[in-house]
Order: structure tokens, then C-alpha cells, then sequence
């Protein structure tokens, strides 16, 4: 499984930005993939995740209304839309996956396969 983010960027409080993750060597519908966040103090938190056969979501609280979460099947692709970003939003974002089995069974931190991340920067 590769997985392959972009997206990141410095952006003012208040901003949107538009995180993906691209995966390869994956049957795509049979994985649930998400992103957690490193905080600068090394601090880690899940943030969400697709369920790509159904659908399915979960957001954390932090960012629950903020963040939505997509896929495009046929690109293989998971897309993270975050808005009304705020300077507690900076983190590197890291894309994983998991089989959805699994996946029900573990926090997003503990999902296998992890990109190599993305940098996000918020500015007061």
C-alpha cells in the first residue's frame, strides 16, 4: 500500500485548504483510509475517516462542522476539506488505511499504512 498526500500549505486563520491522498496498491473499496494530525509538540490526533465501501465517516470533536471527507473511487483518491482553519489546526497531516475490518477494530492512529505527510500551517 502507497499512499501519497498533498495539499498542504500556510494559510491565515479563517482559511480552507483541501488535503489528498492518493492510494496505489490497493483494492480501494475494500480499505477505510484517514488522517491523523502531529501537532508541533509531537502530540497526535485522528481526525477522520471513509469508509470507502459505504461511506461512512468520523470526524473528531476538534474539527467536527470544519472538516468534511470524500473519495473519488475511480481516482482513488480521499480528499479532506477543512475549513475555518485555526493557528491549533497546525499539524502535519498524515493520510493512512486500513482494511475496513480492521478498521473497525482500531483507532485511526493504529491503521497500518501512513503516508509520508503533508504540512499545514495556520497563522494568526
Amino acid at each position: 500500500v502507497q499512499l501519497v498526500e498533498s495539499g498542504g500549505a500556510l494559510v491565515q486563520a479563517g482559511g480552507s485548504l483541501r488535503l489528498s491522498c492518493v492510494a496505489s496498491g490497493v483494492t480501494f473499496d475494500a480499505y477505510t483510509i484517514g488522517w491523523f494530525r502531529q501537532f508541533p509538540g509531537k502530540e497526535r490526533e485522528g481526525v477522520s475517516y471513509i469508509s470507502i465501501s459505504d461511506g461512512s465517516t468520523y470526524f473528531a470533536g476538534s474539527v467536527k462542522g470544519r472538516f468534511t471527507i470524500s473519495s473519488d473511487n475511480a481516482k482513488n483518491t480521499v480528499y479532506l476539506q477543512m475549513s475555518n482553519l485555526q493557528p491549533e489546526d497546525t499539524a502535519v497531516y498524515y493520510c493512512v488505511a486500513a482494511r475496513t475490518p480492521l478498521a473497525r477494530e482500531v483507532p485511526i492512529l493504529e491503521y497500518p499504512a501512513r503516508g509520508h505527510g503533508t504540512q499545514v500551517t495556520v497563522s494568526s
